[in-house]
């Protein structure tokens, strides 16, 4: 099916998606989630026959559009003039992130020319890449970094984030992570842990995590616990229906501290489970836990849609 039947024989669909992001970030990956997952998939539609794709309202099935800096009439400017028209729709822009230098390397192994750069070094192509996408991320409802995810692991992000049911208006992931490795991409909101009790000083805790109950109880007794739970907890039921009224599609809540292992877990865990039996569709991740012993793909949904 070519574009302009595409647009010729649209519908109006229920839940669109636009999927961009740098060349090589993974973006076909994404697109081939999204399509195992139901979603009328159509690739590098030209800009100016997105509205006419998109017109009549939302019913429909799920559609997916890639774009990216191929796209015949591509600019910077020409995109954020086409999610300004789609304000008024319920139009999701997932953005596919990595580090330039993980993209150099991935075009080194493929051998592959960068299209920004057919003629010189994938550098430069990486490089005029960002200038063009940086001021679209910044506009994007998710960012997924897939700088040091797997193919498997991208599919299961994906499926994560996109793979609930459709009646359900807000997606939440809670994150636990390392302040040595910085902070995860995407986050709307970011608690610090480290002030907390640490079981890393207690022999018999170190080599534990906080899924463990003997971690999780030892936190939980710092004086200070309760207190900054109970102030998160009810920050986050606060907020979460003004998010859903606003029309927002995913809320990301992080919980740092020194090595990711601990603290941040025992919080995570704690706030991933409360907002679960709050009714809420919840995804928990643990990024320093899966790098260092979880499969590919590891991570964990709960609530009422999972």
């Amino acid at each position: 099916m070519t574009p302009s039947d595409s647009v010729q024989s649209s519908a109006p669909v229920s839940r669109i998606v636009l999927v961009t992001g740098p060349s090589g970030a993974g973006r076909s990956t994404a697109i081939r989630a999204l399509e195992d997952l139901g979603y009328e998939v159509i690739d590098n539609l030209p800009l100016s026959l997105v509205p006419r794709l998109l017109e009549g309202g939302p019913q429909g099935p799920a559609l997916a559009l890639g774009i990216d800096t191929r796209n015949r009439d591509f600019s910077t400017g020409a995109f954020l003039d086409l999610l300004a028209r789609l304000d008024e729709q319920d139009v999701e822009l997932l953005y596919l992130d990595c580090e330039p230098e993980i993209l150099l390397r991935r075009y080194s192994e493929t051998r592959r020319r960068h299209p920004l750069a057919p003629a010189e070094s994938p550098t430069e192509g990486i490089a005029r890449d960002f200038d063009l996408m940086n001021p679209i991320r910044a506009r994007a409802d998710i960012v997924i970094d897939t700088s040091e995810l797997t193919i498997h692991e991208l599919r299961a992000e994906i499926d994560r984030w996109f793979g609930h049911a459709p009646d359900s208006r807000l997606a939440l992931s809670v994150h636990s992570f390392s302040y040595k490795r910085g902070l995860p991409r995407g986050l709307d909101m970011v608690f610090d842990c480290r002030f907390l009790r640490n079981p890393y000083w207690e022999p018999k805790l170190r080599g534990l995590d906080g899924l463990s109950k003997e971690v999780s109880d030892y936190v939980a007794e710092d004086p200070r616990f309760d207190a900054f739970f109970d102030k998160v907890r009810d920050l986050a039921l606060l907020l979460i229906p003004a998010y859903v009224e606003e029309g927002k599609s995913y809320l990301a809540i992080g919980f740092g501290c020194t090595g990711g292992q601990h603290r941040s877990v025992t919080v995570a865990e704690r706030l991933g489970n409360t907002l679960a039996n709050a009714g809420w569709q919840v995804s928990i991740r643990h990024r320093e836990l899966e790098r260092r012993a979880a499969p590919a793909g590891s991570g964990r949904q709960t609530g009422k849609n999972a």
